[in-house]
């Protein structure tokens, strides 16, 4: 348990931290990582180490296909591979699940307070055409480097999942 309380200590500073810079820093996902891996040590030894490394290849993993895409930053894949590296995988593919239950859900949010809703959603249908025509490639005007683009921190997406996965399992 304390191995998952230390992906949702992870996740709140990176959550913070985005929400008033919109930048996750690697002194954090870094750091967390190490200390992840150190912790699966002493917890469970050497298997432990495989524990942390495959979740944090399923976390960094799953949210690296986005970046690729310029739909997310890098930070965002970083935290998330920090918070796989202490959650295990089975507890990332959870996490990853409900991070992005959450970012939709605040991306709504954030559309709605903006006033955008209707453009958003426009857009996603945009989106989903492109890809199922191109398949995995960047869209050539809906993507994180168009100056235009709705941003939000999405550490607190990241954080939400976790918070979500935690509190189910202590429950």
């Amino acid at each position: 348990m304390y191995l998952l309380a230390g992906a949702l200590v992870v996740a709140s500073v990176g959550a913070l931290w985005d929400v008033f810079t919109y930048r996750i820093p690697n002194k954090l996902t870094y750091s967390a990582i190490a200390v992840s891996f150190v912790a699966h040590w002493v917890a469970e030894g050497p298997i432990g180490l495989i524990w942390a490394f495959s979740g944090l290849l399923i976390g960094g993993g799953v949210f690296l296909v986005l970046y690729l895409l310029h739909t997310m930053g890098a930070g965002d894949v970083k935290l998330m591979a920090a918070v796989g590296a202490f959650a295990g995988p089975a507890k990332t593919v959870e996490i990853a699940l409900y991070s992005a239950i959450a970012g939709g859900v605040l991306a709504l949010g954030v559309a709605l307070y903006k006033g955008r809703l209707r453009r958003t959603l426009g857009n996603l249908m945009d989106l989903l055409r492109f890809h199922a025509a191109v398949g995995a490639e960047t869209h050539p005007s809906l993507n994180l480097q168009n100056p235009k683009a709705l941003r939000f921190a999405y550490g607190v997406a990241i954080f939400a999942g976790t918070l979500f996965v935690f509190v189910n399992y202590v429950w």
